[in-house]
């Protein structure tokens, strides 16, 4: 996520390093650099100017504290702007109307329906929300096929009328049917064009006037940069939005719209989309992503993933199960799901203050436990409740039956050891710090 412009704005601080003092000289070098990584980002050329004058302002003259060096204060500084130019502060999804109505807007291709399903299913996950999902794109054949399968995979309703043409229509029924069922939340999903026209958005705006919804939330594709940036003001112009999702930040993304888009529409970033998954969908929190920019990473977010996917009922039974030393493979393999459902596996390292930096060259596989799960599911049951059962013939039948070596699954074993044996201490330390690890095992 933005490798090249933390990169390049880095390398922008290194200009400062032995220094003693920022003067007007210095730092006037170092904003180059800066306002050059911006560009080269696709930030508007406008806003890159402003940013950089701000910061050059409120870098001179200030006086360097003894636990900071000039590049440490400078750093600090562009971080505070940096979160100032993304919204300075995460807003909320408004949730009244009885039931919510959130309406998806955005282009063909911006990620729309899957990022309405990744909604539903983050909204589901709040106990007290009933959601119903609803097809209005009429035009695209495989829209609502594609909306229902999503549906399918989440557990949530699906409203679709197979024949009619009319999305103002379907939309109003959608909504006297969630009201009937008892839902409490409708998400319309919109038709969209390769590009803004005329018709595009007399349907959406048609649709708005219908259906008054709660939320309008503007889907962009991250990686069309300052393009994302120009059609935002041109649906904001007609629907006056309340917010914008950023998709496919977990790709080739130069940064351009998620920098660019509040000072030209001036509406916030709500949600970002990290996966293809239908967790990976993130609350926009502008400091933690200036922190992520500046290679600081993000703990805050990785421990409310893990968090997300801790069950404190299976943490007990899993303490209980410790303490008697029958900690076996079938335990390891639920852990190793509760850390896939958390994420890519490159944006979960990202968020590790200096990891994301020494690994940016390293291809994370979202696949890395395939091999380790290929070894478990090969052992029969008793083995994964029973390890110490597994000996050298056991292991030939295992590496062949998994498509691994017998060193691979020795090193499994070795580390599946390791493991037990510090869950084992952890254990003797009481169920407290039991807990807390647990809550931790993203890590």
């Amino acid at each position: 996520m933005f490798t090249n412009l933390s990169d390049k704005l880095d390398k922008a601080f290194h200009v400062l390093k032995g220094h003693g003092k920022i003067t007007e000289i210095n730092v006037a070098e170092t904003l180059k650099e800066v306002r050059r990584a911006l560009l080269d980002a696709d930030v508007n050329y406008k806003i890159a100017k402003e940013f950089t004058n701000r910061v050059k302002e409120k870098a001179l003259g200030q006086n360097v504290l003894t636990t900071l060096n000039p590049g440490q204060l400078l750093v600090k500084i562009v971080k505070d702007e940096l979160t100032e130019l993304m919204g300075g502060e995460t807003v909320g999804m408004n949730l009244g109307g009885s039931p919510t109505v959130i309406l998806m807007s955005g282009l063909q291709g911006s990620g729309k329906t899957t990022f309405s399903g990744k909604l539903a299913n983050y909204l589901k996950k709040k106990k007290t929300k009933q959601v119903l999902l609803v097809g209005c794109d009429v035009y695209r054949p495989a829209a609502i096929n594609q909306l229902k399968v999503v549906g399918e995979q989440i557990g949530v309703e699906v409203y679709a009328e197979e024949g009619n043409q009319n999305p103002v229509e379907i939309s109003q029924n959608a909504i006297k049917h969630a009201k009937a069922t008892g839902k409490n939340v409708v998400i319309i999903d919109t038709a969209g064009r390769l590009a803004v026209d005329d018709e595009m958005m007399t349907e959406i705006s048609n649709i708005h006037k219908a259906v008054h919804p709660q939320e309008t939330l503007f889907v962009v594709d991250s990686m069309t940069g300052q393009d994302a940036v120009n059609t935002a003001k041109a649906f904001n112009d007609i629907l006056n939005f309340e917010g914008v999702v950023l998709t496919k930040l977990d790709g080739d993304t130069r940064g351009g719209a998620a920098l660019s888009i509040k000072s030209v529409v001036n509406k916030p970033i709500k949600f970002i989309g990290t996966g293809e998954k239908m967790e990976a969908i993130d609350v926009f929190h502008p400091d933690r992503m200036a922190d992520r920019i500046l290679g600081m990473g993000d703990v805050v977010s990785l421990v409310e993933r893990a968090q997300e996917q801790f069950d404190e009922q299976e943490a007990r039974k899993l303490q209980k199960k410790i303490a008697k030393n029958q900690f076996g493979f079938d335990d390891f393999l639920k852990q190793i799901q509760q850390i896939k459902k958390m994420g890519n596996m490159k944006d979960l390292v990202g968020m590790i203050p200096g990891v994301g930096k020494a690994m940016k060259d390293v291809d994370i596989d979202d696949d890395a436990f395939k091999g380790i799960e290929a070894i478990i599911h090969s052992m029969t049951p008793s083995e994964r409740s029973k390890p110490s059962t597994i000996n050298a013939s056991r292991k030939k039948r295992i590496a062949k039956g998994s498509g691994t070596s017998v060193q691979e699954v020795n090193q499994l074993m070795k580390q599946f050891e390791q493991m037990s044996k510090m869950m084992k201490m952890m254990q003797g330390g009481g169920g407290k710090r039991m807990m807390q690890m647990m809550k931790g095992m993203g890590r």
